[in-house]
């Protein structure tokens, strides 16, 4: 009997260790349910109107800048607390759904609880909300958000014990949230695939690693750029994405083959061979969607300005290398200002003589009209030029 006594108390030892809280690998009460519900305290603030920031792009008196209230607070929820079988932690979160919806479609204005009996909220965190919630509406094929103009809108608390994911509600208030539409402009992307692709690390026609092109478009007009080393009798062309063949939306090349600027949107299309009369080069192309389009130049780049030997008026020509992408030029410089200038390609492109040079920006492009000059003091320099294919620029010897 002694014998078997020591064993019940053994046995019951053991339970009682294995159901201790400070182990968090055993859930305890895995069939643990909340027993009281959070009452969610009507808000002295009921009615909110989310203001929009709007930059003034344009600089003009009807589009004045407006600073919106997405950064200020709104105001907050309070509730008391819930409580469960197990009386551990639970975390609360604030749900929003049409009023009288029984929230069939909701949204919570925070991703992560708080373990606090109140939480305030700024007007962006409501307005991104709602933002979801329109999204998710309009996803389940149910009327979807009206966006400057006030909802209905019932709020709620859940409450969520940590361990069990037991959940309850309280019971909803309504208040009016006026929200805005969030519109996510997705830039448009292209991309060049063919020959050159080889010169840049890659697989030559490899579709799933084609080069992405700069875009440089308008509300108006979708258009694309690229510098590209291009040898006589490359070829290549333009899709719409990093794919397979066979997943194309869009594979952009010649019309039978002419090598005339015109593009179309057929698998069927030609290449293009903008090298046969030029030569092998750096070649800038630009590519204009709207209106299937293309135009390329071999870019001649040169030194220019008060520390060279023509002043700010000529150019003084580097040489290019293909096989390392480089312009160079072993000069005599006076002390003063300079620039890279690519004068024939600006015209070509833009009859503007100054539309591509390369000054003192940060990072190095041939875009930037308003890059600083290189300061020289002066003395007999190498200098070095690359352009990458986006445009990017790497400058040496100053």
């Amino acid at each position: 009997m002694k014998k078997l006594t020591f064993l019940l108390v053994g046995l019951i030892a053991f339970t009682i260790t294995s159901c201790s809280d400070e182990d968090p690998n055993i859930n305890v009460l895995p069939g643990e349910q909340m027993t009281v519900a959070p009452v969610l305290e009507i808000p002295t603030v009921s009615d909110y109107v989310v203001i929009e920031s709007i930059a003034d792009d344009l600089n003009t008196s009807e589009n004045e800048e407006i600073i919106g209230n997405e950064e200020l607070e709104a105001g907050s929820l309070t509730w008391s607390a819930a409580d469960s079988e197990y009386n551990g932690e639970i975390r609360y979160f604030i749900q929003l759904t049409p009023a009288g919806s029984d929230f069939v479609d909701s949204a919570r204005i925070f991703a992560d609880g708080v373990t606090d009996l109140s939480k305030s909220f700024t007007f962006g965190d409501i307005n991104n909300a709602m933002n979801r919630l329109n999204k998710l509406l309009i996803a389940n094929g149910r009327p979807g958000i009206q966006f400057d103009e006030a909802n209905p809108i019932d709020a709620r608390i859940i409450a969520v014990a940590a361990i069990s994911q037991s959940t309850i509600f309280s019971e909803p208030v309504t208040i009016n949230i006026t929200p805005y539409e969030v519109i996510i402009v997705e830039t448009p992307v292209l991309f060049l695939v063919g020959a050159p692709q080889g010169y840049y690390g890659l697989s030559a026609w490899t579709p799933t690693t084609a080069l992405e092109m700069r875009y440089i478009g308008t509300a108006q007009e979708i258009i694309f750029e690229a510098y590209v080393k291009v040898a006589s009798g490359d070829g290549f062309k333009f899709i719409s994405d990093q794919a397979d063949w066979g997943s194309l939306s869009g594979n952009y090349g010649t019309i039978g083959g002419a090598q005339d600027g015109n593009l179309q949107d057929d698998g069927g299309s030609g290449d293009i061979k903008i090298a046969e009369t030029d030569g092998d080069g750096l070649y800038y192309v630009q590519v204009n969607l709207t209106t299937e389009k293309y135009k390329a130049v071999k870019m001649n780049w040169g030194i220019i300005g008060a520390a060279t030997a023509g002043g700010w008026n000529d150019e003084t020509a580097m040489t290019y290398d293909f096989a390392t992408n480089k312009y160079s030029i072993n000069a005599t410089l006076s002390a003063g200002e300079m620039k890279f200038r690519s004068k024939n390609a600006g015209q070509f492109i833009y009859n503007d003589d100054w539309k591509f040079n390369v000054g003192v920006s940060d990072p190095t492009v041939t875009y930037n009209g308003g890059a600083g000059n290189f300061s020289v003091a002066g003395g007999t320099l190498t200098l070095g030029l690359i352009v990458n294919f986006d445009g990017t620029a790497v400058v040496s010897g100053l």
